[in-house]
């Protein structure tokens, strides 16, 4: 199985320091849906891992995270695209789980239940706490621009074999040319 885990805010829509808290409020980045519609279309299944320290905070519930999700998914089916399921942490950033990333435990899961060993699987990401996480899981680490990526690249340490791209649509034309 061809298997792609993407972080969500700053690697498919526009993320805010205030954050994503309606359906109304998760916009795109440009090219990131035809992104994931090429991905999809060229055989890979796509997997969202995503922090959403925002329940913990009290910014919003699991109900709403669902309807952004759902906007995300009708947006992506639009755009010829799919992904097959969404793994998010709700806990805040100073609680000790082990599914927050950087941690691996989001993509250890991911990689139990769609039974495919993560060495093959990229992880995409705009934060040094994806590619930490990727690196954690042994999965391979990739750094877009976008979002907090500019600054994350700026900012340096990113894990040995980190790959970088302008953009989720630069990757997929990549990987998936």
């Amino acid at each position: 199985m061809k298997l792609v885990i993407l972080d969500r805010d700053g690697t498919i829509n526009f993320d805010s320091d205030q954050y994503v808290k309606s359906p109304e409020e998760w916009r795109p980045i440009p090219g990131s849906l035809e992104a994931i519609a090429r991905l999809t279309q060229a055989g890979f299944r796509l997997v969202v891992a995503t922090n959403q320290s925002g329940i913990a905070r009290g910014l919003f519930d699991v109900a709403t995270l669902n309807a952004i999700h759902d906007a995300m998914h009708r947006a992506v089916a639009q755009a010829g695209g799919r992904i097959e399921a969404v793994f998010f942490c709700p806990h805040a950033a100073d609680s000790d789980c082990a599914c927050r990333k950087p941690k691996p435990g989001m993509l250890l899961e991911i990689g139990r239940r769609f039974n495919v060993a993560l060495e093959d699987v990229h992880m995409v990401g705009d934060a040094l706490r994806d590619l930490q996480a990727a690196a954690a899981a042994a999965a391979r680490p990739v750094l877009v621009l976008t979002g907090k990526g500019r600054a994350t690249q700026e900012a340096g340490g990113l894990p040995a074999e980190t790959r970088v791209f302008s953009d989720l649509a630069t990757f997929a034309a990549q990987l998936a040319p």
